[in-house]
């Protein structure tokens, strides 16, 4: 029998994820019927295509676009591509380099039997499919074979727009203790509809994520975990307007942690919603099949929205985000769900507040490897202040269990984070983290008192909040601005046009082989 430290009726968190679910499946039947152009240009490097043409033009993107071009593209790229293979003899490299050259119109090659075209792909999706699990097995062995840091792992950013210089922070971090290194995406990424070729030198507020700068700094992390002896994860974002795509990319390099949200680039990003519940489903099938932990971004939420008085709506949306990661085959312990210590510094018992909530957290989802970021949005420029924010935030982490430490800067709202300070923070979250290790396990909750209301409060509140999307459905929810004040269309936002009803024809084995059922 479940017990709870905060009182929580787990009726009620059941009929919770049961609402949840409802809403998911209302997701699902939608994304089942439809593809996107990101999705078939994963496909397309999940079989191999790579590289970019005379205009440095990503392949993937070449070939997609001109399909889409034909008119063909409900028929979907591998529907096409193993005919072309048959019809030609051809790799899918060789033939996206001779679409991509004029020499190739693969729309107007005769029909051959489907069941022969899928054939010449086997080759080249088994390839795919044996390096994603080779990595998986490989970040395994090394972990079983040496070790690797303590839950909550300590989390911290590089971001310096060269991903020579990030190797360079991201060893030292490595060497001070730090468990997952995330390389910031540059900004404005995720609204490019293709991904940048080749190692990159130059970015503003992070590093271009691309396949080249995931193998080079994969390399690095092994280089210095073999040296510290403790398996170092490696985390990116495979958001925006190539979510598959990224999350291919990092599967086929070795990643281990993404940033995966249903919900964010609608939110956050204006993208159009059908566009991003298509492609989420897609990229966490294979982050999934690839041991990767995923993180959702319901911490945003707090950015735009009061931290109090919209606590229920972050609850709602991680147990939406659990729903729609089930529905994609990926389980518990590999979701990163989101929540953060963001609450007003000046609010009387804040503190307290913070603490329900994430224990709450803790307890609706006790699987799972919950993703707690920092203070940010009341940070000043005051370190001294800013290095008690982090401490308290630490605390929190260390009293409920959290999985995944997104480390607090006393420099946030000041600068990027230096070596020196990202030292600091990490010595930091190391000397609570030790003093306080067992008091989750010692302190009790008082019965009836305000950290146990305060949860029972949040849960409800995110009740009445799913039952109002489940009457009208997440689509209809979002258009009102149920999720941090903010509004979207459904027919809105960026990458409508790349979204396509799959025919008769459309064939993806990925799902299926990538969810287990072979």
């Amino acid at each position: 029998m479940r017990e709870s430290k905060l009182g929580l009726d787990f009726t009620k968190v059941d009929y919770a994820k049961q609402l949840a679910k409802n809403i998911s499946n209302d997701v699902q039947t939608f994304v089942d019927s439809y593809s996107t152009v990101a999705v078939e240009r994963t496909l397309c490097r999940l079989v191999g295509i790579d590289g970019v043409d005379s205009n440095e033009a990503p392949l993937p993107n070449v070939l997609v676009d001109f399909i889409k071009d034909k008119g063909m593209l409900k028929h979907g790229v591998l529907f096409l591509l193993g005919n072309a293979i048959v019809a030609t003899g051809l790799s899918p490299q060789e033939i996206a380099e001779k679409t991509a050259n004029n020499q190739l119109d693969i729309t107007t090659l005769p029909l051959y039997d489907e069941e022969k075209a899928h054939k010449a792909l086997q080759p080249y999706i088994d390839s795919s499919i044996k390096r994603i699990a080779g990595n998986r097995r490989k970040r395994e062995d090394f972990i079983k074979n040496n070790s690797e840091g303590e839950k909550p792992y300590l989390y911290v950013i590089v971001a310096t727009g060269n991903i020579y210089e990030d190797v360079i922070q991201a060893q030292a971090a490595a060497r001070q203790g730090s468990d997952i290194i995330a390389v910031i995406r540059t900004t404005g990424q995720s609204l490019l509809d293709y991904v940048p070729y080749g190692a990159t030198t130059e970015g503003f507020g992070g590093t271009f994520a691309t396949q080249e700068n995931f193998r080079i700094m994969r390399k690095a992390l092994d280089e210095v975990g073999q040296e510290v002896g403790r398996y170092i994860r490696l985390c990116n974002y495979c958001s925006g307007l190539c979510m598959p795509e990224i999350a291919a990319m990092g599967a086929l390099e070795g990643l281990d942690v993404m940033l995966n949200d249903a919900l964010y680039g609608i939110l956050f990003r204006d993208i159009n919603m059908k566009r991003t519940l298509v492609d989420q489903y897609f990229s966490r099938i294979i982050n999934g099949f690839a041991g990767v932990i995923i993180n959702t971004g319901e911490d945003n939420y707090l950015t735009t929205a009061d931290a109090f008085e919209e606590a229920h709506t972050v609850l709602a949306s991680d147990l939406i985000n659990e729903q729609l990661a089930f529905a994609a085959g990926l389980p518990e312990e590999q979701m990163g769900l989101g929540h953060a210590f963001e609450m007003d510094p000046d609010l009387e018992n804040g503190f307290l507040y913070e603490l329900a909530q994430a224990q709450m957290t803790r307890e609706i989802f006790p699987n799972a490897p919950l993703k707690y970021m920092p203070p940010t949005k009341f940070m000043t420029g005051n370190i001294f202040r800013g290095q008690i924010q982090n401490a308290l935030f630490n605390a929190i982490s260390i009293w409920t269990g959290q999985g995944l430490q997104l480390l607090g800067m006393l420099t946030e709202a000041v600068h990027t984070p230096f070596m020196s300070d990202r030292y600091l923070a990490i010595e930091n979250a190391k000397y609570i983290f030790n003093n306080m290790k067992s008091i989750g396990d010692e302190v009790e909750f008082k019965k009836g008192g305000m950290m146990q209301s305060r949860a029972q409060s949040v849960l409800d509140d995110s009740i009445a909040l799913l039952k109002r999307i489940d009457e009208e459905s997440l689509f209809d929810a979002i258009e009102k601005g149920i999720f941090a004040d903010i509004k979207r269309p459904k027919d809105g936002g960026k990458g409508l046009s790349g979204v396509f009803e799959k025919d008769a024809h459309y064939y993806n084995p990925f799902i299926e082989l990538m969810k287990g059922k072979r």
